[in-house]
């Protein structure tokens, strides 16, 4: 997949840059795994702003992705790769024999035609999601559940691959994306290969209304508030906050610990991201 750019003939399309969806072979979804999906704008239940900078975008439908993937001895055939606006890489449909219908997400080097598999027992090929005690060490991964059976949560986004540098015991210990190492269950579920659509990250937005189309508001400073909506506001001209960077609560903004050491996931964890580097790809 390319990234296109045009004639400036504005300020924003000077600069601004998008994919050519090369790999795209159809542009309707499959309505039977469509679900209207409500915005909250990043607001709680009582109406009232839990995450900043939220709202507006353009209207979407959500497509129910199958990140399970537990459907085991049942060969699948891939119908199609399309577009998803409610994540940065793109999905591909599968027909499975029996006659259901199932989106995943799609990897690189994914074609339509490719049959896939899901279980202990298949080929470690790209598409095929097996139990990480089943998959070779040293092989690129992606959608690994975090516990057997919940449903793919990490290493989900465009571009993104994790590793499996090791095993021992009943854990497999994974290099994620970020460069952290942590310990996952040999019998949760993982996808080979790498996540496709890698040029996302090097797509120019352009323009601040793009921007806007993705439900993003624009982000204001601290110290451009006033006092009572922040507590780096306020002052007489300009000022620096008089205070270390924060949060509208008063939560560090830089260097503060502010992660739950008493999560159970944070025990899995041997290397954190901070101390170590992120995958080298080669693309």
């Amino acid at each position: 997949m390319g990234i296109r750019s045009y004639k400036p003939t504005s300020a924003g399309r000077r600069h601004g840059t998008v994919l050519d969806y090369g790999e795209i072979t159809r542009t309707q979804p499959e309505k039977s795994l469509l679900k209207r999906v409500t915005r909250s704008g990043g607001r709680n239940h009582s109406g009232k702003t839990t995450v900043r900078f939220r709202g507006g975008g353009a209207r979407k439908m959500y497509r129910l992705v199958d990140f399970k993937r537990n459907k085991d001895g049942v060969p699948a055939k891939v119908a199609s790769i399309e577009y998803d606006p409610n994540r940065t890489c793109h999905i591909a449909l599968l027909h499975y024999a029996d006659g259901e219908k199932r989106y995943i997400l799609a990897p690189q080097g994914l074609r339509v035609g490719d049959l896939l598999e899901s279980g202990p027992k298949v080929e470690p090929k790209v598409g095929n999601c097996m139990p990480l005690g089943a998959i070779p060490s040293g092989l690129e991964i992606h959608n690994v559940e975090m516990n057997p059976g919940q449903g793919g949560a990490l290493v989900r986004s465009a571009g993104a691959v994790a590793r499996i540098a090791a095993k021992e015991g009943k854990w497999a210990q994974l290099i994620m994306p970020s460069g952290e190492m942590r310990m996952i269950a040999l019998a949760c579920r993982a996808t080979i290969g790498q996540i496709g659509n890698v040029d996302y990250q090097h797509v120019h937005l352009g323009k601040a209304g793009r921007k806007r189309h993705l439900g993003r508001r624009p982000h204001v400073r601290g110290k451009a508030m006033n006092p009572v909506a922040h507590p780096l506001g306020g002052g007489e001209g300009r000022s620096n906050g008089g205070r270390h960077p924060c949060s509208p609560t008063g939560v560090p903004a830089k260097g503060g610990t502010t992660r739950n050491r008493r999560k159970n996931s944070s025990k899995r964890i041997i290397r954190r991201r901070k101390n170590g580097r992120g995958i080298q790809l080669s693309v």
